[in-house]
């Protein structure tokens, strides 16, 4: 690790311990003032830390009906430390499945898919009698009952090492199905990837197209979000963006912050390979919630949540087919979180679209056990604390 690299991370880590949200510093750009009065702290208080030991970077747009405000902090790199770029791409992880999700519910519209079908009669070479009751709708909102696909290494310095690898979506289903199914379908909740996987490759089947153009012709296209792709085999991220970064052993046993950007995401695939930015991010949120992307009654599936329990804490399920729920500052808050090493994002917004968060935070513990500092004071600074 060079010197200027070295001499950043020990200013973010010494920030990270001794720092609380005070001030602005000059590593915070932000437009137009909160206008929410509730916020606590306020945004630009939480960006203002940054750099530190949890998240070297954050880009945050709030937006609805009760006043915008945009920020963004931290550093592009920690190689050069110049300000982050608040238009860079970054990698939105699970946030992929709204995407997902809403493409398949237009092609219910369409007529091309029918929820109530099960994903066996749609590919009966893939999915084994074991699973031959599961359905469309199941596979969304994560009642389906498959197991994960086991994928090698089991700490982050393994996966690190097999970050090139390429995964095929059909060789990740036949490994998930092979697996005895965790639960009658139906019964249960729990969140996997698997589900948008065989989902996505259930809107390859009836289209007869690449997942990823269907997606381009009934989201990205209509929206004008030029600046969200798929990377497909890519492991790079095209055009600006502000470097990931993860913590882990190094080569030489010490524990420090490794340059995770190049990373090739083909086991996520329709269920958290998308590439995108705040701008985009922002604009699909606010169109999804006001029925510009999904329509009618098909629009009312992302906000309808299974009657059954989590297969793990048996708390009430919540995720839709898409988005998940959480009741903060006294109101429910819709929206996804996503994860990839170095990287953590967000699209949220109250049911009616008062008030809408997106982030791109570059976490250093992006897909660790609990939520991320900075996320989670993003989050409860633009909604307020978790409630009954």
């Amino acid at each position: 690790m060079k010197r200027a690299t070295r001499t950043l991370l020990a200013t973010a880590l010494v920030l990270g311990v001794a720092a609380g949200p005070t001030a602005l510093s000059p590593a915070v750009a932000a437009t137009a003032p909160a206008a929410a009065a509730t916020t606590s702290p306020d945004l630009s208080s939480v960006l203002a830390g940054l750099p530190r030991a949890d998240a070297t970077a954050a880009l945050v747009r709030v937006g609805g009906t009760e006043g915008s405000w945009a920020g963004s902090a931290g550093v592009r790199d920690l190689e050069s430390g110049a300000p982050a770029d608040p238009g860079g791409r970054f990698r939105v992880g699970s946030v992929t499945k709204v995407f997902t999700a809403a493409t398949v519910l237009r092609l219910a519209e369409e007529g091309r898919i029918d929820l109530d079908r099960t994903a066996r009669s749609y590919l009966p070479e893939l999915v084994p009698g074991r699973y031959a009751t599961v359905t469309v709708r199941q596979l969304l909102d994560h009642t389906h009952g498959i197991p994960a696909a086991d994928l090698p290494g089991e700490t982050v310095e393994e996966w690190y090492a097999h970050r090139f690898d390429v995964h095929e979506p059909e060789e990740l289903v036949r490994a998930a199905t092979a697996k005895p199914r965790e639960f009658r379908p139906g019964t249960r909740q729990h969140y996997l990837n698997i589900g948008y996987t065989i989902a996505g490759l259930i809107v390859e089947r009836v289209t007869g197209d690449a997942y990823e153009h269907q997606v381009e012709r009934l989201v990205l296209r209509p929206l004008g979000l030029r600046d969200t792709y798929f990377p497909g085999r890519e492991a790079g991220i095209r055009g600006p963006y502000n470097h990931g970064y993860q913590v882990m052993r190094l080569a030489d046993g010490s524990t420090g912050l490794r340059d995770v950007s190049v990373w090739r995401v083909t086991e996520a695939w329709a269920a958290g390979d998308l590439i995108s930015t705040t701008a985009d991010l922002e604009c699909f949120i606010r169109a999804l919630f006001a029925g510009r992307v999904v329509r009618g009654p098909l629009l009312e599936e992302m906000f309808t949540l299974p009657k059954v329990v989590d297969f793990t804490s048996g708390a009430p399920a919540a995720y839709s087919a898409g988005l998940s729920v959480k009741k903060l500052g006294g109101r429910e808050v819709w929206g996804k979180t996503g994860g990839r090493w170095g990287f953590n994002a967000a699209v949220s917004s109250t049911r009616r679209g008062e008030r809408t968060l997106v982030y791109g935070v570059n976490a250093t513990d992006a897909k660790g056990e609990g939520m991320n500092r900075t996320a989670l004071e993003l989050m409860l600074a633009t909604y307020g604390l978790p409630s009954e």
